[in-house]
């Protein structure tokens, strides 16, 4: 994904050094990006180191290492920060912090396996989320090692298609959910194992006539997170948006602030996370998508 959110400069142009302002603006003085509220937190640091490589923008190294020291081993975090403190060491770039730590890390990674294969938040969970997934094989890939019981995880994957044909984040769900239908495809494919052409199809019958993608078929609006992630999803299986690439272009500029994006047209506070959404999403189209 960073990979692709780096060409997102060839669309943003002139726009670039704004936006790489405005991520330098949200560091705070103890190193960490700082969330809505304004304290700082590993989950926003990592889309503002992530958004800052793919801009080729230098961050405040010593700084954020200091951040990111201060929380050691990372045993004490929860999950999506476990993944978080990782992807942060892996876009500063200067290695880890202790020799021990990327075992000691894939160790405490897999004592959030459930019993379906998956990965939960809650330790012992009998059934794992595409999410918590999502952020698991994102620790395997920094790391550079490979995700045990690969079968297992799988067809934890399998248990959470909706009833649509679709994916939902957790078991039961009618309808599936873009973001987390885009989740499986991609994770799926990491996997090397085959996705349905339904998938793709559902994929594209979320686009909104406006140009970005909705959350899910009973969603009425767009936003930056559904987009992104769907046409990532497609670009994974193959498959483009055709005419409707400039519709999503007009889309994603009308969350334009002029420092940073919106997450959908109702928002009216900017933050990191939805600054990486739309890197990645520029970045896809780009290419062409």
């Amino acid at each position: 994904m960073l990979q692709v959110a780096r060409l997102a400069p060839n669309l943003l142009v002139e726009a670039t050094p704004l936006v790489a302002s405005f991520l330098e603006g949200k560091i705070n003085d103890d190193g960490g990006a700082a969330d809505r509220s304004g304290k700082s937190d590993l989950y926003y640091t990592a889309f503002v180191l992530d958004s800052m490589v793919a801009l080729q923008a230098e961050p405040p190294r010593e700084k954020v290492r200091g951040y990111l020291e201060s929380f050691g081993d990372g045993r004490e975090l929860d999950l999506v920060h476990k993944a978080c403190l990782v992807r942060c060491w892996a876009a500063l770039g200067e290695g880890w912090p202790a020799p021990d730590f990327s075992e000691s890390m894939l160790a405490s990674i897999e004592s959030h396996r459930c019993a379906d294969g998956g990965y939960a938040m809650i330790e012992g969970a009998a059934c794992g989320t595409l999410y918590h997934a999502f952020l698991a094989l994102g620790v395997y890939q920094d790391i550079g090692a490979e995700v045990p019981e690969r079968q297992a995880l799988i067809e934890s994957f399998e248990s959470l298609r909706a009833g649509d044909g679709a994916y939902g984040n957790s078991l039961d769900m009618l309808v599936g959910t873009t973001p987390s239908t885009a989740a499986a495809a991609a994770l799926l494919r990491q996997l090397d194992w085959p996705v349905r052409e339904e998938v793709g199809e559902w994929l594209l019958a979320r686009q909104h006539p406006q140009g970005g993608f909705i959350a899910s078929p009973e969603t009425p609006l767009p936003d930056l997170l559904s987009t992104a992630t769907a046409l990532h999803a497609l670009s994974v299986l193959g498959l483009t948006i055709g005419e409707r690439r400039e519709l999503t272009l007009d889309f994603i500029d009308s969350l334009w602030s002029g420092r940073g994006f919106y997450a959908f047209w109702e928002d009216d506070e900017l933050d990191v996370e939805y600054v990486y959404y739309a890197l990645l999403a520029l970045g896809h189209l780009s290419l062409g998508s």
